[in-house]
């Protein structure tokens, strides 16, 4: 009988071992799933590298690229720096073209690092395209996205347009270091010279974070007391300008115009907290990108610039029924 249980026992702990190797083996993948009869190899591995891997912006411009990787049979990672680090962006880039992917997208965010670190990338035979942020003097095959200085330009007309009296404005920027936010303030400038009620008093920098641009919104309507306008130049800018000028109850006095359309963009759009915002096109940026790099990888000639649209909203532009789409607002 004690021969009998110990046999049985001896097998328990066989069988139960064996269990466990095997579902180990399934649960950490140590040896690799045989591909099944459907599995289609992608044609090419591509890399989208942003500023901000996290920000709704970029995940609309993710989720363009994706579907155009998903129609064209590309594998397509999507990387960036969990907040926006200028020194973690290149290393991602240097990564990217290690791992000798068939080409990279991302931004080019300093005009004097980024064409160096281009330049490096596409000598070793992998083609950049710079998506949302330009660096036209590198190497670079093409650029997607906005046509910032133009942006900028829209919006610095839409405050003289919307605004009577003197008007003095504080500008929030995502950062002094950055391309596309230098234009899109170079162009807003342009756009007020022409008329002497407005004036720039104050600029500084949010870091691309809405707790940021609340602080220096703060600061700049405690060193302005008079300050009666604020312009956002990136996407959560304008929220965080909106955030502090409700709590201290200003809202009714002083103009803002932002970037972007993101949901809450379009809810203080609606609620009247905000008087306008630059819309650009983040999901075809991301599209058209993709595309445009299977063009470059199968040889053809493709031209350097691809803008995408880019227009004023206002309040009067929305309906109770407006809903956002991936490429920007629809009415219904």
């Amino acid at each position: 009988m004690a021969r009998w249980i110990y046999v049985m026992g001896t097998l328990l702990v066989m069988v139960t071992f064996s269990f466990f190797i095997f579902y180990s083996v399934r649960a950490f993948n140590l040896t690799p799933d045989r591909p099944s009869a459907s599995y289609n190899a992608p044609d090419y591995r591509f890399v989208l590298v942003t500023e901000e891997v996290d920000n709704d912006y970029w995940r609309l411009v993710e989720k363009g690229a994706r579907a155009a990787a998903e129609k064209y049979n590309v594998s397509l990672q999507y990387t960036g720096p969990k907040q926006a680090n200028f020194d973690e962006h290149m290393k991602m880039i240097e990564m990217a073209a290690a791992s000798k992917v068939d080409g990279i997208i991302a931004q080019g965010l300093n005009q004097e690092v980024s064409p160096t670190l281009i330049n490096r990338v596409t000598e070793k035979g992998i083609p950049f395209l710079t998506i949302d942020t330009d660096t036209p003097e590198s190497k670079r095959v093409a650029y997607v996205g906005t046509d910032n200085y133009y942006a900028g330009f829209l919006a610095g007309q839409a405050l003289v347009k919307d605004t009577k009296g003197e008007v003095k404005v504080g500008i929030i920027t995502g950062r002094f270091d950055s391309a596309n936010q230098k234009l899109r303030v170079e162009g807003f400038k342009d756009a007020i010279k022409g008329s002497d009620r407005v004036t720039v008093v104050a600029i500084d920098e949010s870091q691309i974070t809405r707790i940021q641009a609340a602080e220096k919104t703060y600061e700049m309507i405690k060193d302005y007391p008079d300050i009666n306008a604020f312009y956002g130049t990136s996407a959560l800018d304008a929220i965080g300008i909106v955030q502090v000028l409700e709590s201290i109850g200003m809202t009714n006095r002083v103009y803002v115009i932002g970037f972007d359309i993101l949901p809450e963009t379009l809810q203080l759009l609606k609620e009247g907290k905000l008087e306008a915002t630059v819309e650009q096109k983040p999901y075809e940026m991301g599209y058209d990108a993709v595309e445009l790099m299977i063009q470059v990888v199968n040889g053809e000639k493709i031209s350097t610039y691809h803008h995408t649209m880019t227009d004023v909203v206002r309040q009067k532009d929305l309906t109770q029924t407006e809903t956002m789409t991936p490429g920007g607002m629809k009415q219904q």
